[in-house]
């Protein structure tokens, strides 16, 4: 860090305290213009994109010292899945470093250098599965977007973050480009360096706020579950999360959303392309509630037409008609078999005395919340209350609701917290 950035930053959090003493929420450096940062330190580095190049950055990362800034970017609405495109790193004695995963697709030996280090990642949920595609899988993580939750900033992207503990303005209009354009242009690899350029930073003060607020423990417990937790297991069903899907109500009309959005990710997989570029949701319901008997009548709804081809409209007709000549029980059910409670809005009919002890539960959850100044999500989530009032330990104790919040993946600082409420709402709706 420059003289110049170590005093804005001490000035940021001089100014906040990491979050004002009237209400603990550090809302942004007060009385201060941020600074605007513009180049990386050392300059942009070159983007790494053969083996060669990418064993000198392994070699150079593996002799850093400290932690590592970890990014990655993606070309979500353009692409088909989430890989990624680019990863950034920054560590002490290392510099930053740009690869290049279409160039370089296996960083696992990247990875295996960097497993002893702490790896810094804002919002690290949504980098993650990317990465361990490209075998980059950390042991352990410091999560500056969940940190700054739980120190009980109001805005917790990565520009607001930077500006408000760190008093420097972060260039954020390429979040959203191609980034599978190659060659990447110079000012998309300037805003790539730069968002890691100053996470170890962040990643410091961060821990001296949480420290401070008595709140470090909860985040390590936090970073460790997200570390070790296993990748979530292949959705099913996915056609049905179509958007607009709540207008479909017949079965015959859902199997024409199953058909084409199964012929539309074929084609978007082969063509490596956002689905949404090939059909749109809302052509998909159109077609579904319509069931159109030929192509011409196919053509005249919103979303197919003129500008398609005879054979793209002959390829989403086919679809509509092998899902109108299913047999009744090939149709699909209306709805997914439900895993835990119903609907809360469905509980004051299904089962009052549940639903008082969830309107209990989540106002003792609430208030909690905002003594402790952090979101009640991540206090405890919505689920888990949801899953123990539904189903409620059949002796109410703190042993018993301590058990029961452990049984549905409440970290131990959740727990320690959480119970008390429960018990005292869980008791409160039997009386």
């Amino acid at each position: 860090m420059t003289d110049a950035q170590e005093t804005a930053a001490e000035t940021a959090l001089r100014t906040t305290g990491g979050a004002p003493p009237d209400d603990g929420v550090a809302d942004g450096v007060a009385d201060e213009t941020p600074i605007p940062l513009l180049e990386p330190r050392e300059g942009i580095p070159p983007v790494v994109a053969d083996e060669h190049a990418l064993a000198e950055v392994i070699a150079a990362f593996a002799r850093g010292t400290g932690p590592v800034a970890v990014d990655a970017e993606r070309a979500s609405g353009y692409r088909y899945g989430q890989r990624a495109y680019l990863v950034q790193l920054r560590r002490e004695g290392a510099g930053s470093a740009l690869i290049d995963p279409v160039g370089c697709p296996d960083l696992s030996a990247l990875g295996e250098g960097l497993a002893g280090a702490e790896w810094i990642l804002h919002a690290a949920t949504q980098d993650l599965p990317c990465l361990r595609e490209i075998g980059m899988v950390p042991t352990r993580l410091f999560d500056t977007e969940l940190a700054g939750r739980l120190a009980g900033f109001p805005r917790v992207g990565l520009g607001a973050m930077v500006e408000s503990v760190l008093g420097y303005a972060l260039e954020k209009g390429h979040s959203a480009v191609d980034w599978s354009t190659r060659p990447l242009p110079e000012p998309w690899l300037r805003y790539a360096a730069l968002d890691v350029e100053l996470l170890v930073d962040l990643r410091d003060a961060l821990e001296k706020e949480l420290d401070r607020q008595g709140k470090l423990e909860w985040a390590h417990q936090e970073f460790d579950a997200i570390a070790s937790a296993p990748p979530p297991p292949p959705r099913k069903d996915p056609w049905r999360r179509t958007s607009g899907m709540h207008k479909v109500r017949r079965r015959r009309q859902m199997a024409v959303v199953r058909e084409l959005w199964t012929a539309r990710d074929r084609i978007a997989q082969r063509r490596d392309v956002s689905p949404g570029k090939v059909l749109s949701d809302a052509a998909i319901v159109e077609a579904a509630l319509a069931l159109p008997p030929d192509v011409q009548a196919l053509t005249a709804l919103p979303g197919f037409g003129h500008r398609m081809g005879r054979r793209q409209l002959e390829q989403w007709q086919a679809a509509v008609d092998r899902a109108k000549a299913l047999p009744d029980a090939e149709l699909p059910q209306p709805g997914q078999a439900v895993q835990g409670p119903p609907p809360p809005r469905a509980w004051a009919d299904k089962d009052p005395a549940a639903a008082a002890r969830l309107s209990a539960a989540r106002s003792a959850v609430s208030a909690l919340a905002e003594s402790l100044n952090l979101p009640p999500e991540n206090l405890i989530t919505p689920d888990t209350v949801r899953r123990v009032c539904w189903e409620p330990p059949a002796e109410v104790s703190a042993d018993s609701v301590a058990g029961a919040l452990a049984g549905h993946g409440a970290r131990r600082w959740q727990i320690e917290q959480v119970t008390p409420v429960l018990v005292g709402a869980l008791t409160a709706a039997r009386a």
